[in-house]
């Protein structure tokens, strides 16, 4: 994390030395120059996957059970970035962004099993595996390009795509009742990935507010998966996870465009 914060500063520190660079361009094409700001907003994803267990199939319960807890919430953070503008049509530009987040969901599920044990006589065992997923994004950010075209002099329509990254947590676990009393699991993971990230925005210079913008974004992002094994304690059964992150985000903001 604090990589992440020290290679977004020297970004940062790029973006305005250019801009110090480029007087004369800034003052002929008012988008040209480096830009900070902050944004909130709202995301919704899901974290698809499955804890998978062969031997549970001995005892009438399938070798997989998938989930798809769908992780949503308030996000916020802050934003740099620096534009070109080309002409009075095109304007392109790269952006940094660190978001906080509240996203999180949780699943469950309850699978029925009856089996016959070994041996002539046996009664039948039946009863229920109960599970239950937790999955969160505890944060992520971006590193992206931007194309745009100026609907307006003072409003700006872009395309952009770029690098994702960020730290996910999946938690889980599951308990037999009935028959197979003891039968249980658990796991905890959380891991930092890097994914990629795709969308769109529009972008306006605010009415007597000199150097000020407001945005609209939206971005889909994939953070990539995870993935874990375990054993049950008491009847030796091997299991394993595994979960994939991916993410929808809508959200607003301002940006202060340094003179």
């Amino acid at each position: 994390m604090g990589v992440v914060l020290k290679n977004q500063w020297m970004l940062g520190v790029a973006f305005g030395a250019v801009a110090a660079t480029n007087p004369a361009m800034a003052a002929e094409y008012p988008w040209t120059g480096s830009y900070v700001g902050g944004n909130i907003g709202y995301s919704w994803g899901n974290a698809r996957g499955d804890v998978t267990a062969p031997g549970m199939t001995a005892f009438g319960l399938p070798a997989s059970f998938p989930f798809s807890p769908k992780p949503d919430g308030v996000i916020g953070g802050g934003q740099i970035g620096y534009n070109w503008q080309a002409n009075n049509r095109w304007v392109f530009g790269v952006e940094a962004d660190l978001q906080g987040s509240a996203e999180k969901a949780h699943s469950s599920r309850s699978d029925p099993f009856s089996f016959v044990p070994g041996g002539e006589g046996a009664t039948t065992v039946a009863g229920a595996l109960n599970q239950s997923i937790d999955a969160k994004i505890l944060w992520f950010g971006t590193l992206r390009g931007r194309v745009g075209a100026l609907l307006q002099p003072s409003l700006l329509l872009y395309a952009t795509a770029g690098v994702a990254y960020g730290e996910t947590k999946v938690s889980g676990s599951g308990t037999a009742a009935g028959g197979l009393t003891g039968l249980s699991y658990a796991f905890n993971g959380s891991k930092v990935n890097v994914g990629w990230t795709a969308g769109a925005g529009l972008e306006g210079m605010l009415p007597n507010c000199k150097g000020w913008t407001w945005k609209l974004e939206y971005l889909y992002v994939d953070l990539g998966s995870q993935s874990g094994t375990g054993t049950d304690a008491v009847f030796a059964t091997v299991y394993s996870w595994n979960a994939k992150f991916t993410d929808n985000i809508v959200r607003v903001g301002v940006n202060y465009h340094l003179p």
